[in-house]
């Protein structure tokens, strides 16, 4: 039996998503911007997406940008945005994903002044911070919703709030790849200017995402084309991962409170087992809080001398399967730079791991982990020079 805990880096298409991409497939394979009737009936099942979506978010249809997913979409929003104005002043935070982090370190080395936020040991950004770095010359702050790694929820609400009373010229783009389908955002309540979404972390296909983009903001083409989308996103669109994100929706919206209460249950029964493990073995140290703050689908944990990718691979040994990190950057061999930004201690950087879950999982797969990590701790630590 394959135990899989990596649904933070891609989760497993619902059955029902595949059998909707399969018709599209089959009977509406026309391009949407073709003006016969296999285009009509392509845009209109393009159509029927935009209006699930505008629901579940609170926009208008004219307020999404359907995009290739996650990076496409944040790049999108910041260097699109970024081209309409002549302030070089960007906020972000030290925990940001790399297609986030990497855009505003390019920038930084391109003549914007960048502001890296402080956060707390848990990932939490300093909101007195943020308020002092806003001035005239701000032109965009970027903090994502929930980390990848770490999973921490940032008070999203809280921050628009402080960005836009210092300053309401200024936008605010968030990037909500990882909270998604898990928590309810509300894109006018929280004053949201800009949020990234990516199809495959809410167990929707690879390869589609969306950019939600407020209608009073205005962002540049970064690149060229035939001018789909308002000439905002040129490409033929994907009329297939569109329905199929759709389909993700739909189904994660009529479960929306039955699943967080099953992955809050199985969050925390988890932190308790690692908790007890650690009791017993010693040196297990875990990252995230089991309360509001954190992500339900999301446990870090430290365990010392034993490094995590010895670890990854001895329980890929036992067909389970975890994460060391962001799987955008996990082959990158640099010291993780989220975990320093939480202080976490040095000699316990390289022996993170991530345990991500989805409604596909149990308790039962979290004890034969524990089982396995007891049986495996004291063997690995063996071979710890000291």
């Amino acid at each position: 039996m394959d135990i899989y805990f990596d649904n933070a880096a891609t989760t497993k298409v619902f059955s029902e998503v595949i059998d909707e991409m399969r018709d599209v497939e089959v009977n509406y394979y026309g391009n949407a911007n073709s003006l016969h009737k296999f285009g009509y009936i392509a845009e209109k099942k393009i159509i029927e997406a935009n209006t699930v979506i505008k629901k579940f978010l609170n926009c208008d249809e004219d307020e999404i940008i359907w995009t290739s997913g996650g990076t496409e979409s944040n790049n999108l929003a910041i260097l699109g945005f970024l081209q309409t104005t002549k302030k070089k002043h960007i906020i972000t935070s030290k925990i940001e994903h790399p297609s986030v982090y990497n855009i505003f370190s390019h920038l930084e080395k391109n003549g914007y002044r960048v502001t890296y936020l402080e956060n707390d040991e848990f990932g939490i950004v300093d909101y007195d911070e943020l308020e002092k770095s806003i001035d005239v010359d701000t032109a965009l702050v970027s903090i994502m919703h929930v980390n990848n790694e770490i999973g921490v929820v940032e008070d999203i609400k809280k921050i628009s709030k402080i960005i836009k009373s210092k300053n309401e010229e200024v936008v605010f783009h968030t990037d909500c790849v990882q909270s998604f389908g898990k928590i309810k955002i509300d894109t006018k309540d929280m004053n949201i200017d800009m949020l990234s979404v990516s199809g495959h972390k809410i167990h929707g296909p690879k390869g589609i995402g969306l950019l939600y983009k407020n209608k009073n903001i205005r962002i540049n083409n970064i690149f060229f084309g035939g001018g789909q989308q308002n000439n905002i996103r040129s490409g033929t669109m994907n009329t297939n991962g569109i329905v199929g994100l759709k389909k993700a929706v739909e189904i994660i919206k009529e479960n929306f409170d039955d699943t967080n209460k099953y992955l809050l249950d199985l969050r925390n029964y988890t932190i308790e087992k690692l908790k007890g493990l650690g009791d017993e073995l010693g040196g297990i140290y875990i990252n995230t809080k089991g309360d509001d703050n954190f992500s339900l689908n999301i446990v870090s944990v430290s365990i010392k001398d034993v490094r995590a990718e010895v670890l990854l691979h001895s329980l890929e040994e036992n067909n389970i399967y975890i994460s060391v990190g962001s799987a955008c950057s996990s082959k990158n061999k640099k010291d993780n730079r989220i975990l320093k930004a939480i202080k976490l201690n040095e000699d316990l950087i390289d022996k993170t791991i991530r345990i991500s879950f989805s409604k596909y999982n149990s308790k039962e797969e979290i004890d034969i982990f524990i089982d396995i990590l007891k049986q495996e701790i004291p063997k690995l630590r063996k071979f710890v020079r000291r």
